[in-house]
């Protein structure tokens, strides 16, 4: 089941519950189902609704949902109870009953959640029987299934590495003792259990616990030697001093040096996992009267507590992992894809093999990553960031300390409550890495470009870069995604314990438009970002095109409005505009400042006593040029690349047969966006794009229903059910799509629609040109030209050793570094010798080769005459390495 918002903390029911097997979460509130009610449905149903514990009110509505999809579903023979399942899941649900736990529902038909998932989403064959409250709780389940999975992949292999395999199997015991506590621990200190990075901290957390309490015998060398030899374990209390010593909380002992051991073998920062140690898994030691004693924790007490919980939640049994409980199992795919490493045979002076990029391994490399470039970013402004703001008019530095000063208690406070009461030391650190991230770009900014010195003094900029920063912080810490498109999971307790985008733009009550503004240059001031995570800014700035920035109260409609008022409604986006390329020119100052005059420049800091500003010189004769807003115009650009880029994927999906369609439906879309721009408020952009195509398609006569339109939206990237059933139809009143399309899209362009099916057709819009990604990626590997197989980037930082780098399947050089002995260069020349086929077949005909390129990166630098390489990993001239020259480090000739 779905899970439901509970009260963490240290208080816990002690009541006796049933068992999971055969009992209901609470069955109290379970009347017995009459079997005499039911005697029009099956006997089969009835009886899997009496072992699932199921009200009479819930099993008249799932036999009244099967009845409703039996007739289009693909029913083989031995499905027909798995169905029954889903329907009594989907029922639950969305009736809020209490009736059973999803594992119950697992083992009564015979299934594991990925195919129970994907059995339930099969049963809206129409679009209209999974509501999207059901929809948001299999996503949710979904992304939790995922998280527990990749936790007990690393526990079980940690496992292997800490414990001694005993004849009695007494290890295995204390194995599961640890899984069950840590699976009680993290449902009580985290609302937000689907968060990795904190779930795994507590894992942990709990081995640390685990390890020092069990018996010597059972560990391995490495964790025997590294328990403190100085640590004393505390002593059990005497009966009589008890009552005095229950007034005072005992603080568990906490063995640095075993966490340390622990966070370095398993690559996890120990300063943050010892912050977890000292909050939230102190305090469930305190709730399980654990810190007192040293003794093993009893392993009853932890499973009936476990149980007590799992029962409360209605979820996963997470105790099923440790049995290899077949409905817990991933798929096979499922694994292949979590552990996969290209493996290849190498031989000793190759290196040692490098583990696989599993989901965590994944998560902590990012974290160490950004916690190391910030290492050397203070939690102040730089000297030079401080010159910068004391050559402005009004000096800022007061204003952005008060404002970090409150904001950060705002977003520690929002953050803990929706991850965990106990959790806003975590909000704490990420506002801190936030913060530090926050200066360096905006140094960064001013030294690329000082029109951004006008923003010094600008609220909304502040706080829109230091959001922007923290969305980077908590997207490297698996915080922030977009597993359901962009859109809640649903229900109002989601909402309270989801930190996803676009959480944090209603923490600091911040619009999303004005939020826009600040990506593209943030992107562009920071090189070391990485790829999955411009690529998650990216999603951002397209989330809130898509949807965001139309909600009612945005800045987007008054500008609109101005521009229409002004008569610049032709030229929001000029059409002919729409077949030049994306020029990303634009500072932040040219959008937060908007509109502005063309040509306006800003004087350096070196020449403030001069004028701030002046325009680009002008014949006197003529007259001064309207102002235009290049926020809204930059907004369009975008906003009609982005949705020409989406209705091109949906016509290939549906209109392979009719290509000619595709520009006539664009200009139908086109025109609503920039005519009828009222339509998208609190809507989505691709509410109005599949509108438009069934449009066209409707006065062409092509038989295109919407069921089939959005059945193949649903198969594109970053797309959500909400999208089609769930659109605004007059205030406060939603809708399906179909709904949408007949009482509002084509009674408001009903005129316009027929025009495309008279002998005059209106002009077509000009195609957009779409680049494959507007930001570039300076960091990302380039290939060496001639060659197929070699690839060189530049080093994003010192502390990166070839050890930690990516491909993990490749041969990996880092010039400067020992990394072996000199055949593995002599390898180097081989592969660029025989993988320039292409060079081969020129050879053979007699011509010249052409001579390898410089690679070009951009970043800053200047090339050098001499091929050396630039610093900065701005430029790099390949050539064979010289294997001979070769001492005890390796030197290469560039």
């Amino acid at each position: 089941m779905p899970p439901k918002k509970r009260n963490s903390g240290a208080t816990q029911s002690k009541e006796m519950k049933p068992t999971a097997e055969n009992a209901s979460p609470e069955k109290k509130e379970s009347p017995e189902l009459s079997l005499k009610k039911h005697g029009d449905k099956d006997a089969e149903f009835v009886t899997l609704c009496k072992s699932l514990h199921v009200t009479d009110p819930v099993c008249d509505r799932a036999w009244t949902l099967w009845k409703t999809v039996q007739e289009s579903v693909d029913e083989a023979a031995d499905s027909q109870k798995k169905l029954w399942g889903a329907c009594l899941f989907v029922t639950v649900t969305d009736m809020d009953a209490t009736c059973f736990t999803l594992t119950q529902v697992l083992k009564a038909v015979c299934l594991n959640v990925k195919q129970f998932i994907d059995l339930v989403r099969k049963l809206d064959v129409n679009l209209d029987t999974i509501s999207t409250k059901v929809n948001s709780a299999l996503s949710r389940l979904d992304k939790k299934y995922d998280v527990m999975l990749a936790l007990y992949q690393r526990f079980e292999k940690t496992c292997k590495k800490i414990f001694n395999l005993t004849s009695d199997g007494k290890e295995r015991e204390t194995v599961r003792t640890c899984w069950t506590m840590f699976l009680l621990a993290k449902g009580r200190a985290l609302q937000m259990e689907d968060d990795l990075v904190i779930s795994f901290q507590l894992l942990l957390c709990t081995l640390e616990l685990i390890i020092k309490r069990c018996s010597p015998d059972l560990l391995q060398p490495l964790y025997k030697s590294a328990i403190s030899k100085i640590q004393s374990p505390p002593t059990r209390t005497s009966r009589r001093n008890q009552s005095k010593t229950k007034s005072r909380v005992v603080e568990p002992e906490v063995d640095v040096q075993l966490l340390e051991t622990l966070c370095k073998e398993n690559e996890c920062s120990a300063e943050e996992v010892k912050n977890v140690y000292q909050t939230s898994f102190m305090a469930f030691l305190e709730s399980m009267d654990l810190s007192r004693s040293p003794d093993f924790p009893q392993v009853n007490d932890v499973d009936q507590q476990y149980e007590e919980h799992y029962l409360k939640s209605r979820d996963i049994d997470g105790r099923m992992f440790f049995n290899g409980d077949e409905t817990v199992l991933a798929p096979k795919v499922k694994i292949s894809q979590v552990e996969r490493t290209p493996k290849k045979n190498l031989s000793d002076e190759d290196g040692v093999l490098v583990p696989p990029q599993t989901p965590i391994r994944a998560a902590m490399t990012s974290i160490q990553l950004l916690r190391g470039d910030l290492t050397s970013s203070g939690d102040q402004p730089s000297a030079n960031l401080v010159t910068y703001f004391k050559h402005c008019t009004v000096d800022p530095t007061q204003d952005v300390q008060k404002r970090l000063e409150t904001l950060g208690q705002v977003f520690s406070q929002r953050f803990g409550q929706a991850v965990g009461p106990r959790c806003v030391v975590y909000g704490r650190q990420r506002f801190t890495l936030g913060v530090r991230l926050y200066y360096r770009v905006m140094e960064e900014m001013l030294k690329s470009n000082f029109t951004v010195f006008k923003l010094l003094n600008d609220s909304t900029f502040h706080t829109s870069l230091l959001a922007c920063a923290l969305e980077v912080v908590m997207a490297t810490y698996g915080e922030s995604s977009f597993k359901n498109g962009g859109y809640s999971h649903g229900g109002a307790d989601s909402a309270e314990t989801d930190v996803c985008f676009p959480w944090i733009l209603n923490v600091f009550n911040l619009t999303a438009f004005d939020f826009y503004k600040v990506i593209e240059s943030f992107i562009k001031a920071d090189p070391t970002l990485s790829k999955e995570i411009v690529k998650h800014l990216e999603t951002c700035e397209n989330l809130i095109m898509e949807r965001l920035a139309w909600r009612t109260g945005s800045p987007l409609f008054e500008l609109l409005k101005q521009e229409h008022e002004s008569g610049g409604a032709e030229q929001v986006e000029t059409p002919a505009n729409f077949s030049q390329p994306l020029q990303h020119n634009h500072t932040a100052a040219d959008l937060y400042l908007s509109p502005m005059r063309p040509g306006l420049r800003v004087l350096p800091p070196e020449s403030s006593c001069q004028t701030s500003s002046q325009p680009a010189s002008q014949p006197t004769s003529q007259p001064p040029r309207p102002l235009k807003s290049n926020s809204l115009s930059l907004f369009y650009k975008k906003l009609y690349r982005l949705a020409y880029t989406r209705l091109k994927m949906l016509c290939s999906y549906l209109l392979s047969s009719h290509p000619e369609f595709e520009p006539i439906i664009w200009t139908l879309f086109q025109h609503t966006l920039q005519h009828e721009y009222e339509l998208m408020r609190d809507r989505h952009l691709d509410q109005l794009m599949m509108s438009a195509m069934y449009a066209i398609c409707k006065v062409k006569s092509v038989d295109l229903r919407f069921k089939t339109i959005v059945t193949a939206y649903k198969n594109m990237a970053n797309t959500s059910q909400e999208t089609f059933k769930h659109v605004l139809i007059t205030e406060g009143h939603y809708d399906s799509i179909i709904v949408f399309y007949n009482q509002v899209f084509m009674q408001k362009l009903k005129t316009n629609i027929l025009q495309y099916a008279s002998t005059r057709p209106p002009t077509l819009s000009p195609i957009p040109q779409i680049p494959c990604s507007p930001y570039k990626f300076p960091n990302s590997p380039l290939r060496v030209p001639g060659s197929n197989n070699v690839y060189i980037s530049p080093l994003k930082s010192a502390r990166m050793s070839p050890g930690i780098m990516t491909p993990r399947s490749k041969m990996l050089v880092s010039i400067g570094e020992s990394f072996g002995p000199s055949n593995r260069f002599q390898k180097i020349n081989q592969m660029v010798n025989s993988s320039d086929r292409s060079l081969k077949r020129t050879l053979d005909h007699g011509s010249t080769p052409k001579p390898l390129k410089r690679l070009r990166f951009d970043v800053d630098g200047q090339d050098e005459a001499d091929g050396r390489l630039v610093t900065n990993g701005a430029s790099y001239n390949w050539s064979l390495i010289d294997v001979k020259s070769l001492n005890s480090k390796p030197v290469c000739r560039f």
